[in-house]
């Protein structure tokens, strides 16, 4: 049986990084999701911070109303951001742990010790028509306790995989690898959507997408990066390919 179409999201908030290092109003990220929807992303990504870092709250109301492609709203669970969701009504809501101290995210949420808290956020999303995603470590307990939680999709945090690849550590690059690809079987037996996402680069992307269980990438610092170089609209173009390379090698 063919593993099912990998698609791509590209994750915009770099761009408006960029913009708020001098506030003057470029570059646009709602113009970014246009190139990269143009390019072949299948959705958008952004991150709506607690301290607006870089997405702010006018961003996502503009690309909730002129992108047609999905939407993917990172978001934390907080009350602040839960009423946010519930108002513009994304494609998606994908929960994802959020400190201030931190550049990026650093890690997953604790979908286990946090149930309690985690699961009146995911039947009030849900119960908004919002696709509900948790950004997870890739475990095998992780999973369950993601199915118990009744959330539909985890997004399996690759960012161990990526930095053991990049320091070119081919032991440890295996043994990461191998723990994404057990925890997307195990999720997708228990009847998980499987994503991933954080540090892909072209040729990382390349290997989990030989991971057939996952079927989306959310991908955005090391597009927006590339940008610098080859434009965002190669770059989009670019991880496509190596997405579709990777996924033909099944």
């Amino acid at each position: 049986m063919a593993a099912p179409f990998l698609r791509l999201g590209v994750n915009i908030d770099h761009v408006a990084t960029l913009r708020n290092a001098r506030d003057q109003g470029y570059p646009d990220p709602v113009r970014a999701a246009h190139a990269a929807i143009m390019a072949g992303a299948d959705g958008i990504t952004a991150h709506l911070r607690e301290d607006r870092r870089h997405i702010r709250d006018a961003d996502i109301d503009i690309i909730k109303r002129e992108i047609l492609a999905p939407l993917n709203f990172e978001i934390a669970a907080t009350g602040e951001m839960i009423a946010i969701a519930s108002r513009v009504r994304p494609h998606a809501a994908c929960l994802v742990p959020e400190k201030r101290s931190e550049r990026t995210t650093e890690g997953g949420l604790d979908v286990v010790g946090g149930h309690n808290h985690l699961a009146p956020v995911v039947r009030q999303l849900k119960g908004e028509g919002i696709r509900v995603s948790l950004f997870v470590e890739p475990e095998v307990e992780v999973m369950e306790a993601a199915r118990s939680l009744e959330a539909p999709v985890v997004e399996l945090h690759s960012g161990a995989f990526c930095e053991a690849y990049l320091a070119a550590d081919e032991g440890l690059t295996a043994h990461e690898l191998s723990r994404l690809r057990r925890a997307a079987e195990h999720g997708a037996s228990i009847g998980l959507e499987i994503h991933a996402g954080h540090g892909l680069t072209f040729d990382t992307a390349r290997m989990v997408a030989a991971i057939p269980e996952i079927v989306e990438l959310n991908i955005g610092h090391f597009l927006i990066c590339e940008a610098v170089f080859m434009g965002l609209g190669e770059a989009v173009r670019t991880m496509r390919a190596a997405m579709d390379e990777g996924r033909a090698g099944i």
